[in-house]
């Protein structure tokens, strides 16, 4: 007779749950900026992606993390414990990432600046600091001062490049601000403006400027864009106000027609805490602003004095 025997039957264990770092990134972006908008900037997706994301984490655990609360998200139970453990994790990826990469810069870097400058920017600043780094992923945005700094603020941006005032402690040099058009329609009884949108600060300067000096005038043209701007003065529809370097080549109005304008500063502001390669590409922007000519075509820099002032002393007006 033959023996038999029977093995015991032992379960599989179960397969471990991989939680992807950019989820977790993202959960995590969501509880700091408090909205998925804030959050969408920061970790540069789109919200409908970012709702994706949440519900893919979501499916993970096994849990819902946030319960909406009025107009608000709220974290559930689940989620406050994965908060935890979240922050741990990324704390020691990006460990991890610095300590293997080795100075190497693996972004991304996330850059802002005013329409005034993306052309030079765009083509100078950004090819050089990717020639030199090819491995940094490169985002850009082309927004207002105002709403470039709050941005920044927000951890949206690393490097924000706008205008300030004059005394701006974050400014790399002064610029004279000049009036742009046709020396003829200066010489109107009604002056005829071609302005940018609110919040705009050259916008703000001449009419402040024509209204102090009992100028009449009336806004002929008002767009959000530059390069519209431009196309209106060189159609002769209105006279505007910028730094040359804004507008090159629109002709510049040296006499008296028209009251005086305030300078500006160009600014540069980084984040804090600021890592290499945005310290670069502040120092790679910074060369270029005071290398740019001023209504002459000559290089007029006026470097500004800086106390070494983190992004938030600084507090400007209504800026392009």
């Amino acid at each position: 007779m033959e023996a038999s025997f029977l093995l015991p039957v032992t379960a599989s264990p179960p397969m471990p749950v991989n939680l992807p770092t950019n989820l977790l990134r993202s959960f995590v972006a969501i509880v700091d900026t408090g909205s998925m908008l804030s959050a969408s900037e920061q970790v540069y997706v789109t919200q409908s992606a970012l709702s994706l994301q949440i519900k893919r984490l979501e499916e993970l655990v096994q849990r819902p993390l946030f319960s909406r609360q009025s107009r608000r998200l709220a974290l559930t139970p689940a989620g406050e414990s994965l908060l935890e453990y979240a922050r741990r994790i990324l704390k020691l990826h990006d460990e991890a990432v610095t300590t293997v990469a080795a100075g190497q810069f693996l972004g991304p870097v996330r850059v802002g600046m005013v329409q005034d400058f993306a052309d030079t920017l765009l083509a100078g600043v950004l090819a050089q600091f990717s020639e030199h780094h090819p491995e940094t992923q490169i985002f850009a945005r082309v927004a207002g001062t105002l709403e470039l700094l709050a941005m920044l603020d927000r951890g949206a941006l690393d490097v924000a490049v706008g205008f300030g005032a004059e005394d701006d402690p974050s400014g790399v040099r002064t610029a004279a601000v000049s009036w742009l058009g046709r020396r003829e329609l200066a010489e109107r009884s009604v002056l005829p403006l071609a302005i940018l949108e609110k919040p705009c600060r050259f916008r703000e300067a001449a009419i402040a400027s024509l209204e102090a000096a009992g100028r009449p005038f009336r806004i002929a043209v008002e767009t959000p864009n530059l390069s519209a701007l431009r196309a209106a003065v060189e159609a002769g529809l209105g006279i505007t106000c910028r730094t040359f370097p804004s507008l090159p080549g629109l002709p510049v109005i040296h006499d008296r027609l028209l009251p005086a304008l305030p300078d500006v500063a160009y600014v540069v502001v980084t984040a804090t805490p600021a890592g290499d390669a945005q310290v670069l590409l502040a120092q790679l922007a910074t060369a270029v602003l005071r290398g740019l000519p001023g209504d002459d075509g000559a290089s007029a820099v006026r470097p500004k004095k800086t106390n070494g002032a983190a992004h938030h002393a600084v507090a400007i007006a209504p800026s392009a």
